[in-house]
């Protein structure tokens, strides 16, 4: 009798929840946890493991030394999109297929970076605290410049399922929508331009794609200067693409008339980051991708490649080149 694949779930997930979406595997298949949320716990874990369910946190991370402890690893699950808590390069080179959950919380992504672009637009959030405080700011929100969405010129840097979708919701709004990434999209509808080039058409300007070694960096000091003045930053991607540093920087100088941050170099953003006192910041705890429908969106994904992998059928979404057929060691 073939012993049942063995498991390993390191994400945040309530256990309950996760072995009620492969309770139909049944025997052929055996869902664990670590015996601690901490690196020994982690390590300890590893070895008996045949699948890994990642962690979208920064907590246990799969780095060399953890991909060398796992012998058994045939594949891992990331319960997220992005992949930068990985060793890719470790994962690739063990032949171990990674997979993402592409796609899972795009339309919920693109109506937060809609809704915090109207709400810089707006001032909604510096309104709310001065009433809260006890003001009646009526005069000081029209002195505030407040724009029209319809109005702006929006660039998205980055146009995988969040970028395309946020463009559709811009459009439908009347905005002028352009849009780079590495490859052109014949069938986007938006205007492609070179990354310098979008910068400085942009009114709002949108980041949604992954951090590699690439993207690091890629809007800081001397693209942000690009920017149109008073322009508008909204980052769904990851901190380190635009730095805080540089974001502040310009909020600073005026280049930047507002941000709207998902997403931080260091999460959480320590209590005395000077980000945290500005009140042209929206601020947001890496939360942009949370609703109930991304949620079982995502426990759907998880499942269902899980579920192929062990039942010898080839998964979706591998992002690191190995072959899609999970081969059992």
């Amino acid at each position: 009798m073939t012993a049942p694949w063995r498991i390993l779930s390191l994400a945040p997930i309530g256990r309950e929840t996760v072995r009620a979406m492969f309770e139909p595997l049944g025997g052929a298949a055996e869902v664990v946890f670590p015996a601690t949320r901490d690196r020994a716990g982690l390590l300890a874990a590893l070895p008996s493991a045949d699948i890994v369910i990642a962690d979208f946190s920064h907590g246990l991370v799969l780095d060399a030394e953890a991909v060398a402890a796992a012998r058994r690893l045939s594949f891992v699950q990331v319960p997220a999109v992005g992949v930068d808590r990985l060793d890719l390069a470790a994962l690739t080179a063990a032949d171990v297929p990674v997979a993402n959950a592409a796609g899972f919380n795009a339309r919920c992504v693109a109506e937060w970076v809609l809704g915090a672009a109207l709400a810089l637009c707006r001032n909604l959030a510096w309104g709310d605290r001065a009433v809260r405080a006890g003001g009646w700011p009526q005069a000081e929100m029209a002195a505030r410049d407040p724009r029209e969405i319809h109005t702006q010129r929006v660039g998205i840097v980055g146009f995988g399922s969040i970028g395309a979708e946020a463009a559709r919701l811009f459009a439908a709004l009347g905005c002028a929508v352009s849009y780079w990434t590495r490859r052109r999209r014949p069938e986007a509808a938006a205007t492609y331009r070179e990354l310098d080039a979008l910068v400085a058409a942009s009114d709002i300007l949108v980041l949604a794609l992954p951090l590699t070694d690439e993207t690091r960096g890629m809007i800081g000091p001397a693209r942000l200067a690009l920017l149109p003045e008073r322009a508008l930053l909204v980052n769904v991607a990851r901190g380190g693409i635009a730095p805080d540093d540089a974001v502040l920087a310009a909020l600073e100088s005026g280049r930047l008339a507002g941000a709207a941050l998902d997403v931080f170099d260091r999460e959480p953003l320590p209590p005395d980051h000077p980000l945290r006192s500005r009140e042209d910041v929206l601020l947001s705890p890496h939360a942009a991708g949370s609703s109930v429908q991304s949620r079982r969106n995502l426990i759907a994904a998880v499942r269902d490649n899980v579920t192929a992998a062990v039942q010898g059928r080839e998964v979706r979404n591998i992002v690191n080149g190995v072959k899609p057929q999970v081969i059992r060691r």
